[in-house]
């Protein structure tokens, strides 16, 4: 999955000569961006070029977004461009950040209805990737996308809905780069909640077996954190919307689990200055939501990480599945949090008609080791028809992926329909989608 990509110490691109993801696991193999001014600009560049790609905050960790040519940044269109309160959307530019627009919903009343761990990466780019958050009833953020707006390498502007444009709007909303350039998103917003989060801790594994649907239904968001040591789940964050009627209250046990009495990080033994705030104190949703504030660069140092989607029914079993393989995992491990996600209707999206259940792992920056995991996790997951989260670490081929996406082939004729020339397509496109 990661062929021409090298493992780093973290750097800080904006002070070094190389162009690397915010990890630093990966430098890109360009150092050329343009940064248009205007969408005039950015269509006459486009139009202008044999290939490219769209860079924008440099959140995958595999090369989805690589260019051995040149890249478009986008991170200059990061305005909201119409907030509708009659249908009840948000218009913005494709470069504003989850972070930002939570605060402008916010603070005129409104919200979204999930966000990933992380309000740093941007609407754009988590919505192309299919990224998620949390939540038994909650779809992930590209689900809440009702109409978006593209350039095509060609220069032709593109607007599909929901309600109007059927299979191409399906297929386009997770494309993985490979239709256009995004240039606006219409989000589906609702009237603006509050939030408490509680944690608890150490609670045994084997809970999980006839209580896992209790438990990740014990609030809106939900998510597990574990290192596989001792058989347990070292922190359970509930985070339960004020005034539903579901809210887990301030009870000292939890499926013989313990609360927290302070603040906690997912991963044992690190600072929670950076975390939301817990131990129920309530909160507006984007400050409760994500695992992170908004306001510092989210990483415990270097890292790695890869994501599984199983249907939600095989959930315990795909855990313990994994669990085998605890004394091969944990040295390499920072920590695994699993969560789960409504299903869909969007073609690429690893939730596509079903409800799963994520298994995520964040590892330490030791690829050698990690390279040869990945194919053993996988393998302990097919039964369970494990689908990758598309911005992360994984090596299971096109193959695999054709017989996990039944709409890969019509994919891929959108993505010819809408760049004829293969403009956008890189080495990820080729090998990943079209098995080249």
């Amino acid at each position: 999955m990661m062929a021409g990509t090298t493992i780093s110490p973290l750097i800080d691109w904006a002070q070094s000569d190389k162009l690397t993801n915010w990890a630093g696991n990966l430098t890109y193999s360009t150092t050329r961006v343009e940064k248009a001014a205007s969408r005039e600009e950015m269509r006459a560049w486009i139009m202008k070029q044999p290939r490219f790609k769209v860079l924008g905050t440099r959140h995958c960790f595999n090369d989805i977004a690589d260019s051995r040519d040149g890249f478009l940044s986008v991170g200059a269109f990061n305005k909201v461009l119409a907030l509708d309160k009659v249908k009840s959307t948000v218009k913005v530019e494709a470069g504003i950040r989850y972070g930002e627009l939570a605060v402008f919903l916010n603070d005129n009343g409104y919200a979204l209805h999930n966000l990933a761990s992380l309000p740093h990466i941007s609407v754009a780019g988590g919505c192309a990737t299919a990224t998620h958050g949390s939540g038994v009833h909650n779809g992930n953020l590209s689900s809440a996308v009702v109409g978006m707006e593209f350039l095509t390498p060609a220069g032709e502007i593109v607007h599909l809905t929901r309600h109007g444009d059927g299979d191409h709007f399906l297929g386009c909303v997770v494309h993985m780069g490979g239709i256009g350039v995004v240039t606006a998103l219409e989000l589906a917003v609702e009237p603006t909640y509050q939030v408490r989060q509680y944690v608890y801790q150490d609670l045994p594994m084997a809970q999980l077996e006839h209580h896992f649907e209790a438990i990740m239904s014990a609030g809106y968001s939900v998510s597990l954190f574990t290192d596989w040591r001792n058989a347990s789940i070292n922190e359970i964050w509930i985070k339960s919307r004020v005034g539903d009627g579901s809210s887990w209250g301030n009870e000292p046990e939890f499926h013989g689990a313990r609360a927290a009495t302070v603040n906690m990080h997912p991963i044992h033994g690190l600072d929670a200055v950076n975390c939301t705030p817990q131990l129920g104190v309530a909160g507006p949703w984007h400050e409760r939501l994500p695992h992170f504030k908004m306001g510092f660069t989210p990483s415990s140092g270097n890292e790695l990480q890869s994501e599984f989607f199983v249907a939600r029914e095989h959930s315990y079993e795909a855990i313990m599945a994994v669990e085998k393989l605890h004394e091969q995992i944990s040295p390499h491990l920072q920590v695994t949090e699993i969560r789960c996600i409504a299903a869909d209707d969007l073609w690429m999206s690893p939730c596509l008609h079903r409800p799963s259940t994520t298994i995520h792992f964040t590892w330490k920056p030791e690829w050698a080791a990690v390279k040869e995991l990945l194919p053993k996790i996988e393998r302990q997951l097919a039964p369970f028809g494990a689908r990758p989260h598309w911005g992360k670490l994984f090596t299971m081929g096109h193959d695999r992926l054709a017989e996990l996406y039944p709409k890969l082939p019509e994919f891929q004729r959108l993505m010819r329909h809408y760049d004829p020339g293969g403009k956008l397509r890189n080495a990820w496109l080729n090998r990943v989608i079209f098995g080249a």
